[in-house]
């Protein structure tokens, strides 16, 4: 397990190498460290901003062999966002380190966490949060799939359809509760009394039974939530919803 300490130096040695590539023009803060709401449990979130001209396949190829070479990388994947580059890193002592390698017109504040340490940063187009609407399609899709799931035999893909249609209740809630919507990171915000019958969802066991009792507490927690979103389409949803829960 890593400390903060050692995340620290880290960090501070990585923002002092980007300062020194000719091919990085700016450099960022993003995450917890930004926003000051680093914890023990933190990882290293930095976002790079590219030079004109530089070559992002070589710049990336460089800081990877310098993430395994000098700091005890492990593995790495990518996420990519337009022409963004996400490389997240795992080193040995359990650190993530997610560097954002942008072009210059993509480098610059996406929401709340980012804090220019160096260059010019670009404005950029928020990312917009879940619609209600595609929330709740997203949920009667799955809870759609978890009903044909179950009455198949098929009980492990019914528990992740399940699972599935509670996320994105939750997602729901924490979108009218005002609070982070994607990831689960806004689930620990929702108030214990809106969250607390959501418990009931979790699938106990993989009995036809109790996948059943699931999924009809998952809709039965459900339709609430798209009253309070949409009545109208609440209205159109209630009595097929209430059909996925009834055993033939």
């Amino acid at each position: 397990m890593f400390t903060v300490e050692e995340r620290l130096r880290l960090r501070n040695r990585l923002i002092e190498a980007a300062e020194h590539d000719d091919r990085i023009a700016g450099a960022a803060l993003t995450g917890s460290a930004a926003a000051g709401a680093e914890d023990e449990w933190s990882d290293i979130d930095l976002a790079f901003g590219l030079a004109d001209g530089a070559d992002q396949a070589a710049v990336l190829d460089d800081w990877t062999g310098r993430m395994y070479g000098d700091h005890g990388c492990v593995d790495h994947m990518d996420m990519r966002v337009r022409g963004t580059v996400y490389r997240v890193f795992l080193l040995r002592n359990t650190l993530q380190v997610d560097i954002a390698f942008a072009p210059a017109d993509e480098f610059g504040a996406l929401g709340p966490t980012f804090e220019l340490l160096f260059g010019e940063a670009s404005e950029q187009q928020p990312f917009a949060e879940a619609a209600a609407k595609d929330l709740i399609g997203m949920a009667w899709l799955y809870a759609l799939h978890a009903r044909s799931s179950v009455a198949r035999g098929k009980d492990w893909q019914a528990e992740y359809m399940i699972s599935g249609l509670r996320d994105h209740l939750l997602a729901l809630m924490c979108l009218r509760h005002g609070v982070p919507t994607s990831q689960g990171r806004g689930f620990h915000l929702l108030p214990e009394a809106i969250t607390k019958p959501v418990e009931g969802t979790l699938v106990r066991c993989l009995d036809t039974g109790e996948l059943t009792r699931a999924l009809r507490v998952s809709i039965d927690a459900l339709l609430p939530e798209i009253e309070a979103a949409d009545p109208e389409l609440a209205r159109k949803l209630a009595d097929p919803l209430r059909a996925l829960a009834t055993p033939r």
